[in-house]
């Protein structure tokens, strides 16, 4: 062969000797078990032996379970907050960040092992298929579901799915089985438990969480109190766990004026970013007062902290959770994802209000609970590593461990027993104010308001006989309950019953006329 002929042909033998060495050396793969053919950097030993683990272990292993335990073990080294989201779990996060998932609209729960509705979303798919309060369903689609241990997962799972897609529910009503076909659409998951106007200028909102509508749900709620002559207002985020930082940024951006800095962030890879009033507020100067527990953590605190810094609002209820870390949710090929953090939040100020998490998660979470039963005043707060600030206007407040209200509503353990523990455990009265109001629904439905609820329903002594009746089947002796604690369970059925006519606003529109908090910051706006 010519020197001519060679180099025509030289590039095409150079591919046939690379295409046969890569063959010859993935067949050799098989035999060096943990030794991919190719790598461009070391490996590490954690690589390494979950290969091993595949391809030597004597039994059959489910790689996909132990890799998920052995990334959950890796980032437990990190921080409480930095979490990985497995594949079967991520819709339910992201839909509840997304403020809304597609079902049937309806609320239920689940007696004696049978689907029972116990509300139905107005004008959602069910309510124009015609669903009640009441009805119990025995089939969806092909699956007979009541009498056979379903749980409230699998319930979510089958009424749950994709837009426009039909579900067949059987069901009895009043001892009839019916038949109806449902088309799934969008069903809200409201980031408003309640607003609604307490006197003629105090005005009340409740959030439960910062998904990607809180902001515009938030304004809604806003513009109708003060369409109603909202004067000052009381924020309820107890409970509220956070969410989206940018919807508690523009939620602080309505209460605080100018160009005020509200919260910034920086970490080690994210350059300092600050958050700062865009817009003319809709409430930058009406009396303000916002109720916090342990439960309020996250976007809350961002929004908390802004409002105390600037001396907004006045802080009532007991110090939140202390969670000042932002995480930013990466999607991995397997559609699971990992929830990092990125970055540290400041207030205006300065203060990181996060917690210190050296002694693990158990010992992290566990604070939590010593604390409700060690502060029951503000001088109980301990602030022993607590970094000390000053307020724009001279008000002592710290960091490093969550916000500390201005004035501390202790944890009510007055009048808790163990009965009434037992009947909050065993759901006794969220089962019998459904009942309750199924037996009473016309008398009930005569009440066209919540307001009209408080002053006109009596619950009177036949009726909580019946609660002692329905808590003793619970194995709960109520009959020498009294005082506070009497009260304290009358005045959750009533709420609970009133949930059944007018969802969450009714729950907490009647809640609040004992509560201590409400009762607390109803006092300060009294005297703004």
């Amino acid at each position: 062969m010519t020197r001519k002929k060679i180099q025509v042909w030289l590039p095409l033998l150079f591919s046939i000797t690379m295409i046969a060495g890569m063959y010859l050396g993935y067949k050799m793969r098989d035999n060096m078990p943990g030794k991919p053919f190719f790598f461009t950097e070391k490996r590490r030993p954690v690589q390494e032996i979950m290969d091993l683990i595949n391809n030597r272990y004597v039994d059959e292993v489910q790689i996909g379970a132990l890799a998920d335990t052995a990334i959950q073990a890796m980032l437990s080294k990190l921080d409480p907050h930095s979490v990985f989201i497995p594949a079967e779990e991520l819709q339910q996060v992201n839909e509840d960040l997304a403020g809304k998932f597609f079902g049937i609209g309806i609320e239920f729960n689940i007696y004696d092992d049978t689907l029972h509705v116990t509300n139905v979303l107005t004008d959602g798919p069910g309510f124009k298929a015609g669903l009640l309060t009441g009805d119990k369903f025995i089939a969806i689609d092909d699956s007979a579901v009541a009498g056979n241990k379903t749980t409230a997962d699998v319930f979510r799972k089958m009424l749950r799915g994709d837009r426009g897609v039909k579900v067949m529910i059987t069901y009895l009503r009043d001892n009839q089985k019916k038949q109806v076909s449902i088309t799934r659409d969008a069903i809200p998951l409201s980031s408003v438990d309640a607003s609604y106007m307490m006197t003629k200028e105090i005005g009340f909102i409740k959030l439960n969480k910062f998904s990607s509508v809180t902001y515009r749900e938030f304004m809604e709620a806003l513009e109708k109190l003060k369409k109603a002559g909202l004067q000052k207002l009381v924020l309820d985020l107890r409970g509220n766990g956070g969410g989206i930082l940018q919807e508690a940024v523009d939620i602080a951006d309505e209460f605080l004026d100018g160009d005020k800095l509200i919260t910034y962030t920086e970490g080690k890879h994210v350059d300092k970013t600050e958050y700062r009033c865009r817009r003319v507020g809709q409430f930058e100067k009406g009396a303000l007062v916002v109720l916090t527990d342990e439960g309020t953590a996250s976007a809350s605190e961002v929004l908390i902290g802004a409002l105390q810094d600037w001396d907004r609002a006045s802080i009532v209820g007991r110090r939140t959770f202390g969670k000042g870390l932002v995480q930013e949710q990466f999607d991995l090929s397997d559609k699971s994802a990992l929830r990092l953090t990125i970055a540290r939040y400041y207030t205006p100020i300065g203060r990181s209000i996060q917690r210190s998490y050296a002694n693990g998660d158990q010992a992290y979470y566990d604070e939590i609970n010593d604390r409700i039963h060690g502060e029951t005043i503000p001088d109980s707060v301990q602030h022993k590593n607590d970094k000390i600030y000053k307020t724009r206007g001279g008000k002592i407040v710290y960091g490093n461990g969550g916000i500390t209200p201005d004035y501390m509503i202790a944890y009510d353990t007055a009048g808790f027993s163990k009965n009434t523990a037992m009947i909050y455990s065993n759901g006794t009265i969220g089962s019998f104010a459904y009942h309750y109001y199924l037996q009473n629904i016309s008398q009930l439905k005569s009440f066209k308001t919540p307001e009209a609820f408080i002053t006109g329903f009596n619950f009177n002594d036949n009726g909580w006989k019946q609660f002692i009746a329905a808590a003793a089947k619970d194995s709960v002796d109520l009959t020498k309950t009294g005082g506070s604690e009497k009260t304290g369970l009358i005045n959750r059925i009533k709420s609970s019953i009133a949930r059944h006519l007018w969802r969450n606003e009714g729950f907490f529109e009647v809640m609040n006329t004992m509560d201590n908090g409400v009762a607390k910051a109803m006092e300060l706006l009294q005297k703004q």
